[in-house]
């Protein structure tokens, strides 16, 4: 799945003349990699018979020759030797230091000042500064008319997300000494330009200007912004580093309340990347009455119209059997609702839960639900709920497993340029995944299910359009096929099995039960069943799940996985589980 081992460089031979083939080979990591790990692993083969060194000692190897050992790293430079007979392949891997650069003289760190970019922010709010210099000095920060003092302060940092993949959770604890930050409020609307550090020890003092230009946002001033995609991606902070909201449809207005860089910070609560919107000049702060709504009927969905004066944010929070829809800047006026029999409504109850914030939740029929979709049609917001398979109770009847009619996306992850992770012999991801889709297609087929891939050969496709496709052909369930890698402070020797990872409630039952079923039905080992976000289980249209099929790089799984009988045994296996899961009375 990950993309740590996509680029891979083998290391610089050192064999005679006479040798005319190269049979030992390393495949992870390339020469002169450079990483901030404690530990590295070195993904490779040799023939089966003799032995294999690494600085001396022997590894241990799979049957087939294969091997995955890790090796501690100091900080700087680690050489590391691998010989088989006489071959050999010199490997340097720099352990880069995770601790901030401490200046020892009278000058700040490079590119420590912050903020780094320009901020906005509104009257009376915290407006923070850090440095990094020398310990023991006298730090202060110059803004307009106020000097800030910046003290020391102590840091823990926390484990990467990839920490729930290798288990190392521990975070780490950064001195105080050579870090200093500080708070200020302005009361007042104005453009307070850059500010300008000082820095004082041993009775020397320099200056330097930050970057990031600082302006206080006058509250009758605000600006509006819309969003002009199909899909803005709403965060909880100013970057990719921060997590997801629920998407904001085209045509979405809010206040924008402040900014960082190309940032904005939306009156809801929400971050979205400036370039996702345009400012609406003249606009007033949006604000709507929402009365009535409607729901009607159209081919395998209900849609709800929700008649607004302006497109407000909105969020989605599904429940076991209930999804609720949440509209910002919005305040109910509704004493009367018609909901006819639905064939997945049961009921709705709305409350406004907070000035501004009316609540719709939907009281669903099934456990299960199928997918959803929102958009804007002019101020009109139109959610729609996706029906069961239309032959869903028909085959309960005929106590049938047949998947007639249903239709399957199949997503083989990586292809063409990107290549994904590597077993030992240089072999990629992107292969195997597109084996295995094409076995399961062929046997979903013979159950009667219409399959879709959103790829035949070795090409590329973006993530982008991978999701697209499953926006736009809807089908009843989407399942993207990978296999593993880790990062380098994993494990590769000891690490192995299937795992499954959804987003969406919605995909929860089908993550769960799959992982269970291949699990039991091979024998496998047994990596997890993960909620991550990840652009093939973001899709809301459908229960949408990736499936990691074992490890490429582990030397023992990776023989499993390149055995052709057993790779048929797995696709009838991830098909078997798919068929059941469509008779699970739980959906019911």
């Amino acid at each position: 799945m990950r993309k740590l081992l996509g680029l891979v460089v083998l290391g610089s031979l050192i064999a005679s003349p006479a040798s005319a083939a190269q049979s030992l080979s390393v495949v992870y990591p390339p020469a002169n990699h450079q990483t901030t790990a404690k530990q590295i692993f070195f993904i490779g083969t040799a023939p089966p018979a003799g032995e294999v060194l690494v600085n001396g000692k022997q590894i241990l190897r799979s049957p087939a020759g294969h091997f995955a050992p890790s090796f501690p790293l100091k900080l700087g430079d680690n050489i590391f030797t691998l010989r088989y007979q006489n071959q050999q392949i010199q490997i340097k891997v720099k352990r880069l230091s995770t601790a901030p650069e401490i200046p020892s003289g009278l000058a700040f760190a490079k590119d420590s000042l912050t903020p780094a970019v320009d901020i906005a922010r509104l009257p009376g709010e915290l407006i923070c500064f850090g440095a990094i210099a020398p310990p023991k000095a006298n730090v202060t920060v110059r803004l307009a008319n106020q000097t800030i003092p910046l003290m020391p302060q102590a840091q823990v940092q926390l484990a990467a997300n990839s920490a729930s993949l290798t288990g190392q959770y521990q975070p780490s604890f950064q001195s105080a000494a050579g870090q200093y930050q500080g708070c200020a409020t302005v009361s007042s609307p104005s453009d307070l330009g850059l500010p300008k550090f000082q820095l004082t020890l041993n009775g020397k003092t320099t200056t330097q200007t930050g970057s990031g230009k600082i302006s206080v946002i006058s509250l009758a001033l605000l600006e509006v912004a819309e969003v002009t995609v199909d899909s803005g991606v709403a965060r909880t902070g100013p970057s990719t580093d921060y997590s997801r909201l629920t998407p904001l449809p085209k045509g979405t207005q809010a206040t924008v309340t402040g900014r960082d860089g190309e940032w904005l910070r939306l009156d809801y609560g929400g971050w979205i990347n400036s370039k996702e919107t345009r400012i609406l000049k003249g606009a007033v702060p949006p604000r709507s009455l929402i009365r009535s709504i409607r729901a009607r009927q159209v081919d395998g969905a209900t849609e709800i119209v929700f008649p607004l004066q302006v497109p407000v944010p909105v969020s989605v929070q599904q429940g076991e059997r209930t999804l609720t829809l949440t509209l910002y800047n919005t305040t109910a006026q509704t004493d009367i609702i018609r909901l006819d029999d639905n064939p997945l409504i049961s009921r709705l109850d709305w409350q406004q839960v907070a000035p501004g914030q009316a609540q719709y939740t939907f009281n669903l029929k099934s456990q299960q639900q199928w997918g959803y979709k929102l958009r804007y049609d002019g101020t009109n917001l139109v959610l729609t709920l996706r029906h069961s398979p239309e032959n869903r109770n028909q085959q309960k009847e005929q106590n049938s497993l047949s998947l007639k009619g249903i239709k399957i996306l199949l997503d083989p992850g990586h292809g063409g340029a990107e290549q994904g992770s590597k077993g030992p012999t240089g072999y990629p991801e992107k292969n195997i995944n597109l084996v295995i889709s094409k076995l399961v297609r062929k046997q979903l087929e013979q159950q009667g299910a219409i399959v879709y891939m959103t790829r035949e050969d070795d090409r590329d496709v973006s993530l982008p359009e991978r999701v697209a496709m499953i926006d736009k052909l809807e089908p009843v369930i989407a399942l993207s096929l990978h296999y593993n890698a880790l990062p380098d402070n994993g494990d590769a020797v000891n690490t192995k099995g299937l795992a499954a990872f959804w987003y969406h409630p919605q995909a929860h039952s089908l993550a769960v039960f799959l992982h269970k079923y291949l699990v039991n039905k091979l024998n496998r080992p047994d990596y997890g069943v993960y909620w991550n976000n990840l652009a093939l289980t973001r899709p809301a249209t459908a229960p949408s799940v990736l499936l990691e099929l074992g490890f490429m790089i582990n030397p023992t799984e990776f023989e499993w996985i390149v055995n052709e009988e057993e790779q048929k045994k797995l696709a009838s296996a991830i098909v078997s589980g798919i068929t059941q899961w469509f008779s699970n009375p739980k959906q019911n």
